[in-house]
């Protein structure tokens, strides 16, 4: 995917806030492990341009695999770790990578990071008030000396996706 610019090239922050990764989250399923769905509750969050309101609303969780599921009305939100902001179940898409853990909520999230670590040439645009969800990557992600153990953790994850 290339969001903002080539693989290996230029790659142009489109200013996108990690809570805008959350319409569908891949977590390991509570009952038999596999993938799972966790899905926002979208009517309320496309009407409703603030954080607080568009993350509030009902959730759902969904099992392909055995059929699990979970409906539940959410308030509150926690972003900043390795599990969905919703159920805190942990998330599908995660791998250890030089002593931390890289994680992403979805294929989408995933695919933000992979153009951004690749990218020899990263431009972040200024934007008063407002840090992006690539602006906030911790310093071990973004280091260039760090960029093929990086894309390797990624491949990995990307490898463990469910055939559909």
């Amino acid at each position: 995917m290339s969001v903002g610019g080539e693989a290996g090239g230029r790659f142009r922050d489109p200013l996108i806030h990690v809570w805008q990764l959350t319409h569908t989250v891949l977590v390991r399923c509570p009952a038999c492990g596999g993938c799972a769905l966790v899905l926002r509750d979208l009517d309320a969050a496309d009407r409703v341009p603030e954080l607080s309101s568009a993350l509030s609303g009902r959730r759902r969780l969904r099992c392909r695999a055995c059929g699990f599921g979970k409906d539940e009305f959410f308030s509150e939100f926690l972003f900043g770790g390795p599990v969905d902001p919703f159920f805190r179940l942990p998330l599908w898409l995660q791998a250890g990578c030089r002593g931390h853990v890289l994680w992403a909520y979805n294929v989408q999230h995933l695919d933000l990071l992979e153009s951004w670590v690749a990218a020899r040439l990263r431009e972040r645009r200024a934007v008063p008030g407002s840090l992006s969800m690539l602006a906030r990557l911790p310093a071990w992600v973004t280091s260039a000396k760090n960029r093929d153990d990086v894309l390797r953790a990624i491949h990995r994850m990307r490898a463990s996706l469910p055939r559909s």
